[in-house]
């Protein structure tokens, strides 16, 4: 065998453990710290970017849920905003203002990691979630629009 045709099998192996074996990604958290959240300065609530960073890579949990850090979002008016990116699509979280907010993130995030699933976000989390993005009529109709 030469040595493409190694290396393209050695980078098909790698791709088929990544989609099924041990290195599966369940889905991804993105956190905001634009403008405004985590701007204490400005009168915002605090995001606690280090605490959430440092029990992430103590549980290792961006080989199952990864972990992004991120500029501006959009939605300033709900500060501290996240989402969650899976294969069903995106959820998003605004308005969160106490710690236990995010101990609530980090303890789905564990349980997800360990059932090997993305499990629903606590209840609590539900009076947070909002729609990004308005629903066009063609969408609702059932329509699609290309």
């Amino acid at each position: 065998m030469n040595a493409q045709t190694q290396r393209i099998r050695e980078s098909l192996r790698r791709h088929d453990a990544l989609a099924t074996g041990r290195g599966r990604v369940l889905g991804q958290v993105v956190c905001c710290v634009g403008c405004c959240c985590g701007q204490t300065d400005k009168g915002f609530p605090p995001f606690p970017r280090d605490w959430l960073k440092q029990q992430w890579k103590e549980e290792k949990l961006n080989r199952s849920l990864q972990l992004t850090i991120s500029g501006c979002l959009g939605p300033c008016d709900l500060a501290n905003v996240f989402c969650v990116i899976s294969p069903e699509g995106m959820q998003w979280f605004g308005g969160l203002q106490e710690q236990r907010h995010y101990d609530l993130l980090l303890a789905w995030a564990k349980a997800s990691r360990d059932a090997g699933v993305l499990l629903e976000l606590p209840a609590e989390m539900n009076l947070h979630r909002f729609e990004r993005f308005a629903i066009s009529q063609y969408h609702e109709n059932g329509v699609d629009p290309v």
